[in-house]
């Protein structure tokens, strides 16, 4: 039987508070993406959410559609909820999303009142619980009106089903709207998911931190590890198993040029005269104006989480490491 660490949560700077809610959420929160499928051990995913309990991680994030197949992310941590962490459930922060294709027909994507409830209620069978903390609409849908897609965030709410919602991949004015519409519904938006990292600074030059700032509403940004790219694997070319060398659809091979294998050197360089790996770096370049609530994380193993949540021992930079950085990644 699964006993959590009892220093769990010995650093209360380790927790950031969710724009001005009264929700805090751990610097680093757990990806259960394409690490969370049957072609893993049980007993490794098991193993990793439990790691990553004992060191403050208390935010699972997962998608209706993750896995592979689509749902079985959800399932796996539907087990672990019975196996290891039934007497922790209040203690866990459990978001999912749906907005991408989840089944068959005009019903089974995007966002529709339809879709979005269906879809949480299958999510919430899957897990085995009666309520998600944080329930996204995972993209904006281009025909359905955005009334709709809120109401039907707002009804989750209504229902008992979730506690708080959020956006992932809305533009900055999309998210000022949909954060009007909620607002007026009485449900507040808490938190918006976009992809941002050292290689990919839309959410700042697009102006969406910006409004999050201005709407007093959190982040949590993905991938900001650009799909390993920024980690050591990449620094020598690409690897034979790596996500690049793959059929992945997220990161081929043609992505990983000469050109970016040279600024990938350039930042480990500098990550190295900080103590740090270079996805340490990544990491806490992310985290290092407290814009960003928390950073997504995926874990292939208890060590590689580790190695995450080290990150965040060291979240200052200097100037001349920050101007470094930006010549490296536009040069």
């Amino acid at each position: 039987m699964y006993t959590a660490h009892p220093d769990r949560y010995a650093d209360p700077s380790f927790y950031r508070r969710a724009g001005r809610s009264g929700l805090k959420l751990p610097a680093l929160s757990l990806g259960l993406w394409h690490n969370f499928g049957p072609d893993r051990p049980a007993e490794t995913q098991r193993a990793i959410l439990r790691r990553a309990f004992d060191l403050g991680v208390t935010h699972f994030d997962l998608a209706n559609n993750y896995g592979p197949p689509p749902g079985s992310a959800e399932s796996a941590l539907g087990e672990a909820l019975r196996a290891d962490f039934g007497p922790y459930r209040d203690e866990l922060v459990i978001s999912t999303k749906a907005g991408y294709l989840m089944w068959p027909g005009p019903y089974g994507e995007w966002g529709s009142r339809k879709y979005l409830l269906n879809s949480l209620d299958q999510s919430l069978t899957r897990m085995g619980i009666d309520h998600v903390d944080i329930f996204y609409s995972h993209r904006p849908d281009p025909d359905t009106p955005l009334e709709e897609t809120m109401g039907a965030l707002h009804t989750a709410v209504q229902q008992g089903k979730a506690l708080y919602v959020g956006v992932s991949n809305y533009s900055a004015e999309q998210t000022r709207e949909a954060a009007r519409i909620l607002a007026g519904l009485g449900t507040p938006l808490l938190i918006h998911q976009p992809r941002y990292s050292m290689l990919d600074r839309r959410p700042e030059t697009g102006g969406l931190l910006d409004a999050l700032d201005e709407l007093e509403v959190g982040s949590i940004a993905y991938s900001p590890l650009e799909q390993g790219l920024l980690t050591s694997r990449y620094l020598d070319g690409i690897p034979e198993d790596s996500r690049a060398a793959s059929d992945s659809p997220f990161l081929n091979s043609d992505a990983v040029t000469g050109a970016l294998v040279g600024k990938l050197r350039a930042l480990d360089e500098i990550a190295s005269s900080r103590g740090q790996s270079l996805a340490q770096l990544a990491l806490a370049w992310v985290l290092r104006q407290g814009r960003v609530t928390s950073a997504l994380v995926g874990a292939s193993s208890p060590q590689q989480l580790e190695d995450s949540v080290a990150a965040t021992r060291n979240l200052h930079f200097d100037p001349d490491e920050l101007a470094s950085i930006d010549k490296i990644v536009q040069g």
